[in-house]
Parts: C-alpha cells; sequence; structure tokens
C-alpha cells in the first residue's frame, strides 16, 4: 500500500490537524477510540494509506505532531479525538518561538529537529511503499513557519525521491494583527519553492471572507476557519484515501497539476458553500455545483489578480541561479 506520512507543527497546524483528523476519521467509520464501525468495504479498502492497523484491530493514524510548547499538545490530547494518536508521536518544547521565523528555524527548533527526524524515520520505517509526506502548517508563526520548513528541509535531505505536499496557511492582517507575519511568509514560502513537490495554499483572508459573506457567519472565529480548512483537505485527499483511477497518489497528483516543477502553489476551491438556514431551500446540480468551483469567492485563498502576482513572482525566484552564473 502506498502510504502517507502526516506532520502538523505549531499551533495553527495542530488545530487544523485535529480538525482533519476528526473529518477523516468519520469518512472510513473509525470512532474516537480507533475502531472501527464502518458500514461498507470501502470504507477500509485503502485505510493503510493514513492509518496503522494496531492490536486488538485499532487503527492508529500515522501522524507525527510537534510544537515548541506544550500548551497545542494539551488541547489536542483533550479533544474528541485525541486519545486516537499514538503518544509518543507528540514532541514538544517547553519555550514557545514567539512568532519569531529564526527561533523556530535556527535556535528553539533546531535543537528538537532531532527528536521529530527520529519519530518520522520510526513511522516511515513502519510503512510498506511510503510515497510521501503530508505537513499541515501556517506561514505566519514561528514554529509552523520557522521549524516547518526546517523539517521539510531535512525530510528532503533525506528521503529525496519521496513527494512532499503541504497544506500551508497563508497569513492576513484581517484574522491577525502580529506585525511580523508578512517577514515569516516571506521567509517559508522561498524554502517552500525549493524543498516542497506541491502546496496546496489557504490564505486566511479568503477564509475569512467565505465565512462571513457566503456562510453568514456575523463574527468568524478560528475554529470556523479551521473547520472549513479540515473539509478542503478532506476533499483534497479523496482520491488518496479511497479507490479511484484519477490522481490516486501523490506522484500522479502532481504530474496531472504542475506545468513546471517550481511553479507547485495550488488555488483550492471548494463546493457546496451555504449558509445553515438556506439549506434546505436549495437543491445542487451539477452545473451549480461545476460554476462555485471556478468562482473566485469560492476559493480558500485570494483573489485570481493576486493569485497571479503570486505565482509570477515565485516563477521568477532562479536569480540566484544567474548571480552565480555571473561569479
Amino acid at each position: 500500500m502506498r502510504e502517507i506520512l502526516h506532520i502538523q507543527g505549531g499551533q495553527c497546524g495542530n488545530q487544523i490537524g485535529a480538525k482533519f483528523w476528526e473529518v477523516v476519521c468519520a469518512e472510513h467509520g473509525i470512532d474516537s477510540t480507533g475502531r472501527y464501525q464502518g458500514d461498507s468495504p470501502l470504507q477500509i479498502e485503502r485505510i493503510n494509506v493514513y492509518y496503522n492497523e494496531a492490536s486488538c484491530g485499532r487503527f492508529v493514524p500515522r501522524a507525527v505532531l510537534m510544537d515548541l510548547e506544550p500548551g497545542t499538545m494539551d488541547s489536542v490530547r483533550s479533544g474528541p479525538y485525541g486519545q486516537i494518536f499514538r503518544p509518543d508521536n507528540f514532541v514538544f518544547g517547553q519555550s514557545g518561538a514567539g512568532n519569531n521565523w529564526a527561533k523556530g528555524h535556527y535556535t528553539e527548533g533546531a535543537e528538537l529537529i532531532d527528536s521529530v527526524l527520529d519519530v518520522v524515520r520510526k513511522e516511515a520505517e513502519n510503512c510498506d511503499c511510503l510515497q510521501g509526506f503530508q505537513v499541515c502548517h501556517s506561514l505566519g508563526g514561528g514554529t509552523g513557519s520557522g521549524m516547518g520548513t526546517l523539517l521539510i528541509s531535512k525530510i528532503r535531505e533525506e528521503y529525496p525521491d519521496r513527494m512532499m505536499l503541504t497544506f500551508s496557511v497563508f497569513p492576513s492582517p484581517k484574522v491577525s494583527d502580529t506585525v511580523v507575519e508578512p517577514y515569516n511568509a516571506t521567509l517559508s514560502v522561498h524554502q517552500l519553492v525549493e524543498n516542497a513537490d506541491e502546496c496546496m495554499v489557504l490564505d486566511n483572508e479568503a477564509l475569512y471572507d467565505i465565512c462571513f459573506r457566503t456562510l453568514k457567519l456575523t463574527t468568524p472565529s478560528f475554529g470556523d476557519l479551521n473547520h472549513l480548512i479540515s473539509a478542503t483537505m478532506s476533499g483534497v485527499t479523496c482520491c488518496l484515501r479511497f479507490p479511484g483511477q484519477l490522481n490516486s497518489d501523490l506522484r500522479k497528483l502532481a504530474v496531472n497539476l504542475i506545468p513546471f516543477p517550481r511553479l507547485h502553489f495550488f488555488m483550492v476551491g471548494f463546493a457546496p458553500l451555504t449558509s445553515r438556514g438556506s439549506q434546505q431551500y436549495r437543491s445542487l446540480t451539477v452545473p451549480e455545483l461545476t460554476q462555485q468551483m471556478w468562482d473566485s469567492k469560492e476559493h480558500d485563498v485570494c483573489g485570481r489578480s493576486t493569485a497571479w502576482t503570486l505565482s509570477n513572482s515565485i516563477s521568477h525566484v532562479p536569480w540566484q541561479d544567474e548571480y552565480k552564473r555571473s561569479r
């Protein structure tokens, strides 16, 4: 079986990752104790992609959870599916990164990275045929951006022929007021261009607008944004978790979607999106769903003009090669 190893880092990454596993467990018929309670053979046909089967028929997520402070880990453990994770796969420090990319990448994160890599190696050795890694993190904080990109670069060195998929949450002043978020994101994007194979771009501002305008939530919370992201992640990974012909693994997904290796930043759309009050009055058809998917208002990332500017700027990053040739 072609397994995927899931890694979540930082406060944002762990909160989104916890919601993701709640959704995935529900889709595969796994309860909060890790036991299968489903009613369809399709639910467990490819369950080994994301789960290890332990003794007594329990299914354990193939996940590594890391952070530079213990608070997030405690909240994940006390969550509805907190007992499903393997206890040894929680790796955390005590100091925190303080929204500082350099702390996560060079100091506190660098001290903890060997412990994380040990857990990653153990999980990778338990796989029959590891197809790649899936990293869930934000680019605005210190741990998810700094230590997250450090881990991605270390994994790229150790597993150069495995695929690397990231779910990266880009910052926005609408959702947070941390002044250093743009610097953290800029430093992280450079690392993602070099070391990631596929990057699902999730924009906090677009998610906030979807919750406010489409879902009619007057004061969207981080829980609302995380729920939207987890539903999107579940939809993106459906082709990897269930039997099918199209995009059945990470490499096929990359072959079908990436025109040039460095241009691997994907804009994610999700449909249908309707407010709770209007769901019972609508009967969506296939043309309506298709129209919603291509509507920029339903994308979990910035508007088309901004995204085009972003992709253009990323495609011109190879200034380093020109600089080396000039020397």
